[in-house]
């Protein structure tokens, strides 16, 4: 195991080591840690260092100390199961979800509450904000008249050619002119919605998925197809192969990289599947890469766009969860969509902020955004393994959890007696929110589950918060805490 990292110290970097192979099975649930005097000598490190790498990994819930005994690695939650026997339906979100979600988002918002569902982090430690100010200031000392310009279209040239290079990091061969700025993420899916569909026509999307691309849907006059898709490998491409040979949808939204909210990732054959099946049918997928960036994976896998042959698959994405949420700052690749999206972009919202698009160039640029990604998924990473410790320590028996390979969200499953949205109100009452499970879908298949976010500071009120969560399911379930 590398303990050579100049950017973390010794003791991290060895509790990321351990954390890694306690995760791939390596050391399995029971198995005894070598002695730390062992592990000193053959690492060539003190004792002490070795002892605070333990000390983290017991924070994150991954090892327990027994007295006299030494070191084990604690009991792990299951993975969720794969629903059997379901196929792809046509649905309409009903007007008690999106009361659901109107509630849920007041309540993400709302400053008094605790919160561990809201997938935007809101802490300055999370967010360059220093170095931005100064670039920030910077430009505006060299080039004040900057703020007294409309930005037209295409917008920054030079964030684009910056987009255009670090895309090949993820596989993509792209040209600054290929890549049009968005307002966020989501005014990148509506684009690609508009250029590839007409009302009537018929979207499919994964099952669960994020849950504010039903009221999108709505509101274009289109319809949802969900198609199943599993938690730990994501969208079923036998069933999506059987819809698309049934001529059932127009467009594709999927989410192949850090789905939200299973926290999955497609293996990379199935991309490249995915990416040839959308060529052969000659149906546009709309790829949501919004996570991508925050694989734990070095060097991260392609995109699906990566694969893409004739230009079916358009790369919808944003800074907003890695650099700065306030830019909104989006953009996307749209291959034979792209004079369509660039004209539409045009005609709805111009171009984004000269300003805020130049700042984010100079950032990417000057390496710093590649330092801050490191720091921002070891940090997760932590936060991901604490919080399925505490659900493992508090949840009922039976509870199941995804484990992500990178971001911040991941999927519960609980015991079918509970249910999530009953949950939910019941912690509302606490000023605790959390996200049931069936925003996420149109049908009834996740009543019993629930999404967690762990982008924000893990301190005693965020745990305290999962512990209670715990309490309340097991009151609700009559069953124990403790993982299986």
């Amino acid at each position: 195991m590398s303990v050579t990292s100049p950017e973390i110290t010794r003791y991290q970097q060895l509790a990321d080591d351990f954390a890694r192979a306690i995760q791939d099975g390596t050391w399995p649930p029971g198995s005894r840690l070598p002695a730390i005097r062992r592990v000193a000598a053959a690492q060539q490190l003190s004792i002490n260092t070795v002892l605070s790498a333990w000390r983290v990994l017991e924070d994150r819930g991954l090892i327990e100390s027994r007295p006299q005994s030494g070191y084990y690695v604690r009991s792990v939650l299951p993975a969720p199961e794969k629903v059997p026997g379901y196929r792809a339906t046509v649905a309409a979100p009903g007007q008690a979800q999106l009361d659901l979600i109107d509630t849920v988002f007041a309540a993400q918002n709302h400053p008094d509450y605790t919160n561990i569902s809201l997938a935007c982090p809101r802490d300055g430690d999370f967010y360059p904000a220093a170095k931005l100010a100064r670039i920030t200031a910077s430009l505006l000392r060299r080039n004040p008249q900057m703020i007294g310009r409309y930005a037209l279209p295409p917008g920054s040239k030079r964030l684009r050619e910056e987009i255009a290079r670090r895309a090949s990091y993820m596989g993509m061969k792209l040209t600054p002119d290929g890549v049009t700025l968005t307002h966020g993420c989501m005014e990148a899916l509506q684009l690609a919605l508009r250029a590839t569909t007409r009302p009537g026509d018929c979207v499919g999307l994964e099952t669960p998925t994020y849950f504010f691309l039903f009221p999108l849907l709505a509101s274009l006059g289109l319809t949802a197809l969900e198609i199943p898709t599993d938690p730990q490998h994501g969208l079923s491409l036998d069933a999506l192969e059987m819809v698309l040979s049934e001529r059932r949808i127009q467009a594709l939204i999927a989410m192949p990289g850090m789905q939200n909210p299973l926290g999955c990732s497609m293996p990379l054959e199935n991309k490249k599947r995915l990416a040839a099946l959308m060529n052969h049918w000659q149906v546009p997928l709309i790829e949501d890469g919004l996570y991508d960036e925050l694989q734990d994976r070095t060097p991260p896998l392609p995109t699906t766009k990566a694969f893409d042959r004739d230009g079916w698959v358009i790369y919808c994405t944003s800074f907003t969860k890695t650099v700065a949420p306030d830019f909104r700052i989006g953009w996307m690749a749209a291959g034979r969509f792209s004079q369509a999206v660039a004209r539409l972009k045009a005609f709805s919202s111009m171009a984004e902020p000269t300003l805020l698009c130049e700042t984010l160039a100079q950032f990417l640029a000057t390496g710093g955004y590649e330092h801050h990604l490191r720091t921002l998924r070891r940090r997760y990473a932590a936060n991901l393994d604490e919080a399925r410790g505490l659900i493992a320590q508090h949840f009922p028996v039976g509870t199941r959890a995804t484990r992500p390979q990178g971001g911040f969200v991941f999927w519960v499953t609980l015991p079918e007696q509970i249910d999530a949205v009953a949950l939910f109100h019941r912690l509302l009452q606490e000023k605790i929110c959390l996200t049931p499970g069936a925003l996420y879908t149109l049908s009834d298949r996740a009543d019993h589950a629930l999404r967690l976010s762990c982008c924000y500071p893990f301190d005693e009120r965020y745990r305290y918060a999962i512990s209670r969560a715990g309490a309340l399911a097991c009151e609700m379930s009559d069953l124990p805490a403790g993982a299986e």
